[in-house]
């Protein structure tokens, strides 16, 4: 096994600006990876094994004229299949767009291949982005490197996999009610849901257009900086994106891992701090640890109240259903993607047809979610549940305008528990639900949010993930916090993290 797929994407940076390895070496290496573990781990739905060396060629060939080049280029990525890719299948993870080859670009991708990043292929994920196990992929499930039985989370599990499995340095995930930072708490990576709007949403394939956030995903906090400075910035092509605040994510990741946090006030929201009993006792008792590093390194640890975060599950499953039965009505088999006709009729009529094809290409929580979001929306309950949950998500946003008001950032477990058994939530949707109850809040108001690893859980060795949240547009706070509490476990921790990771056996 090469060496350079452990290293980190800042490492590789340094290795092929400075001319020790070429790009085409560090991709056969990540390619060679991909083709020795990926039939046990499932984190790729396709790999574009030619493609990513005729990029890693280029990149070689414009280092060598002397071009000057970002400071990734040349480093390997895997992509979310939510984002269109010129000329490589995008699918969404659902049998209804199988086969499906766009015609453009996500603004994402451009902006990862304008920094010339090489492109290794499309990642797995739960379908439209609905779930958080990655065992709704139409395609079949991940698994999570550090146990083959267990989930690697959703709906951005191939991503998340992809990285524990040392598959790719690099991975681009979304979070519309945690896809980003639950996969990195239950891998042990690393994982940031953005503020609203500072990463285009043009050419994602929408699930809930008003809480979808593209984002970085890597094995640490500066690498997860690096790839964010890609892909952020203003789009014309994104009406919801911001003109403005984009704070320099790289430099305040450096600064938190060399100058600390001291003075800084960390906020303990109250209602996310496990007291129901709904939390795992390992996972708590690396936060716990946690808190006591902040504290070592200065920061002032202080405890907030954020009463209606009790009701964001609820209000989120009425808008994200809601939001979801709007955008999947274009997957009616009259313009692209899957067409089925109905069985034993000669002449179907268009509206036979549609029905026949969402049957069959849609996947059953899609289909649930679909249905709670068209009665939610039905004349005579849209003020009764959507409307409700709208008034809740208000508050949400004020509760947490008031805990910024009392601190700099704020804290809790990413994910109650560990990553489950495959298989072990599939009948129980409710439970599977529950796993996104401390992500969800961020996502409501259009807060940024990083997980990061906290340790791993007594109970059963697996990683724990810890969460930060920072007012809108204030994604900086998150890398100068981050980085200064990664610095600290690793230094605990006696080496990197993810050096304890069980893959070691799929050597």
């Amino acid at each position: 096994m090469s060496e350079l797929i452990r290293r980190t994407a800042a490492e590789l940076s340094g290795l092929l600006s400075s001319g020790e390895v070429s790009a085409v070496e560090v991709t056969q290496a990540h390619l060679d990876r991909i083709a020795q573990v990926d039939g046990d781990v499932h984190a790729f739905l396709h790999v574009a094994g030619e493609q990513a060396l005729a990029e890693a060629a280029a990149v070689d060939t414009a280092r060598k004229a002397g071009e000057q080049l970002g400071a990734l280029a040349g480093v390997p990525i895997a992509v979310k299949d939510v984002m269109t890719t010129q000329g490589l299948p995008t699918t969404a993870g659902s049998k209804m767009l199988e086969g499906w080859i766009p015609p453009y670009d996500a603004t994402v991708v451009r902006r990862l291949k304008e920094a010339r990043l090489v492109t290794l292929g499309k990642t797995n994920m739960d379908e439209f982005a609905m779930g958080s196990s990655t065992e709704h992929s139409a395609y079949g499930a991940t698994h999570n490197p550090w146990d083959l039985d267990r989930i690697p989370g959703g709906s951005g599990g191939g991503s998340s996999a992809a990285l524990a499995a040392f598959e790719a340095p690099l991975a681009t995930g979304t979070d519309t009610g945690g896809s980003i930072r639950q996969p990195a708490s239950v891998t042990g990576t690393v994982g940031v849901k953005p503020t609203y709007g500072a990463v285009s949403r043009y050419g994602l394939i929408a699930l809930a257009s008003s809480l979808d956030q593209a984002g970085p995903c890597a094995r640490t906090v500066l690498d997860t900086a690096l790839l964010h400075e890609v892909m952020a910035g203003h789009d014309p092509l994104d009406s919801t994106s911001l003109t403005d605040g984009y704070p320099d994510v790289v430099a305040a990741a450096k600064a938190g891992a060399t100058e600390g946090i001291a003075g800084l006030k960390i906020g303990v929201i109250r209602e996310l701090h496990g007291g129901d009993g709904g939390y795992q006792a390992g996972v708590m008792a690396r936060f716990d640890e946690s808190l006591a590093l902040l504290t070592k390194a200065g920061a002032e640890i202080v405890e907030v109240s954020c009463p209606s975060f009790t009701a964001a599950l609820a209000a989120y499953y009425l808008i994200l259903p809601s939001e979801a039965s709007s955008n999947l009505a274009k997957f009616d088999a009259m313009r692209y993607g899957l067409r089925v006709g109905p069985a034993g009729v000669e002449a179907p009529s268009a509206e036979q047809v549609m029905a026949a094809t969402r049957a069959a290409g849609f996947g059953d929580e899609v289909k649930r979610r679909i249905i709670l979001g068209t009665y939610a929306l039905s004349s005579g309950y849209y003020d009764a549940y959507y409307g409700s949950a709208q008034k809740v998500r208000t508050l949400i946003q004020r509760d947490f305008a008031a805990a910024f008001g009392q601190a700099d950032v704020l804290v809790s477990p990413t994910s109650p528990t560990t990553a489950f058994k495959l298989g072990a939530k599939l009948d129980d949707p409710l439970s599977m639900y529950l796993q996104d109850v401390a992500t969800i809040p961020a996502n409501l108001a259009g807060v940024p949010g990083m997980s990061l690893p906290s340790g791993l859980a007594d109970e059963d060795g697996l990683p724990a993930g810890i969460q930060l949240l920072a007012p809108a547009q204030a994604d900086d706070r998150l890398y100068r916090v981050g980085a200064a509490l990664e610095s600290l476990l690793v230094e605990s921790w006696g080496g990197p993290f993810l050096a304890k990771n069980t893959l070691e056996a799929m050597k």
